[in-house]
């Protein structure tokens, strides 16, 4: 999913560092990545562009129609731009899409998925939790992601939910079945379930280059879809993110929001640390915490990239 290449290494010098470009939430908008896409060749430039480390930030799926067409053309760019580094990071949509088709790894423990209901088994019947051939089997994520949920109004966001409280009945229509069917399954290709198996929790990156107002400061780079939790140790975060733990019934990191916003007080130390993320439906560039999700999975609204170190910001309907 990435090359070896260090930011800033064979494909740039000094002078001209790697471009990074973090891509927001795609949510099965194909013909917006297109858009996107092409704006970020045009506005990089040939040598930029091609050399590239391009960082998608989550959420590939649901809310929009095309997550199989969006899935392919992930999966097409390793080799049409073989000088470019791509790296996947899961999204907590994702991860849900993963439970229910069964590409989601499993616990490092050896421990049942079903182990998973328990903390939020309260929620089962408002979220309508999938019931269906092999739910037994299923990580909560997947249920509440195959599921039916009983009150269809969505009140914070003003409309309907698509199928369930992930919306994730475009994606089953996308593959060609119908929301809530087991036959998702089968009807995913191998290929596609690699990716989603595939997908990784936390991108993590040295010398990383950014401008700010007081210069161009050479960083660490944390890259998680929701972003870092404020007041649990970073060291059992990161562990958890790397193994990708799927134990963990919630994963914060992947789908917080107040709890995550912010950049941890254990990381504002002598070493400065970029942290991006997606996730939160909004383009937020705070500092060194940086949110690229203007799309927010809306029909109405744009999909965001930034590049670094510039921070210059691309959207698909510039």
């Amino acid at each position: 999913m990435g090359g070896s290449d260090p930011a800033g290494g064979q494909a740039a010098s000094q002078d001209t560092p790697r471009a990074i470009c973090f891509v927001g939430d795609v949510h099965g908008f194909y013909d917006k990545l297109l858009r996107l896409w092409a704006n970020l060749q045009l506005k990089l430039g040939g040598a930029a562009f091609r050399t590239a480390l391009v960082v998608f930030l989550g959420d590939y799926c649901d809310r929009g129609p095309q997550t199989r067409q969006v899935i392919d053309f992930l999966l097409s760019l390793p080799a049409r731009y073989p000088e470019q580094r791509h790296v996947f990071l899961c999204g907590n949509h994702d991860l849900a899409f993963s439970a229910f088709v069964g590409a989601l790894t499993p616990p490092i423990d050896g421990s049942p998925f079903s182990e998973t209901w328990a903390e939020y088994a309260s929620n089962e019947e408002r979220e309508g939790w999938f019931r269906g051939d092999g739910y037994e089997r299923m990580h909560l994520q997947g249920r509440r992601w195959g599921g039916a949920i009983r009150d269809r109004w969505n009140y914070k966001r003003g409309s309907e939910y698509m199928g369930s409280i992930y919306d994730a009945a475009p994606t089953f229509e996308s593959y060609g079945v119908p929301h809530g069917s087991i036959e998702l399954a089968t009807a995913v290709p191998e290929e596609h379930k690699k990716f989603l198996s595939d997908l990784v929790w936390i991108h993590e990156e040295d010398g990383v280059l950014i401008d700010t107002a007081e210069g161009r400061t050479r960083c660490k780079l944390i890259a998680v879809h929701a972003g870092l939790e404020r007041d649990k140790p970073i060291d059992q975060q990161l562990r958890a993110l790397r193994s990708r733990d799927t134990r963990i019934s919630k994963v914060e990191a992947l789908s917080g929001r107040q709890n995550v916003w912010t950049i941890p007080k254990e990381l504002e130390g002598e070493k400065p640390t970029i942290i991006v993320s997606g996730h939160h439906g909004k383009l937020h560039l705070d500092g060194l915490r940086l949110i690229i999700d203007q799309g927010g999975g809306t029909e109405e609204s744009p999909i965001a990239a930034l590049v670094l170190p510039s921070q210059l910001i691309i959207r698909d309907d510039d």
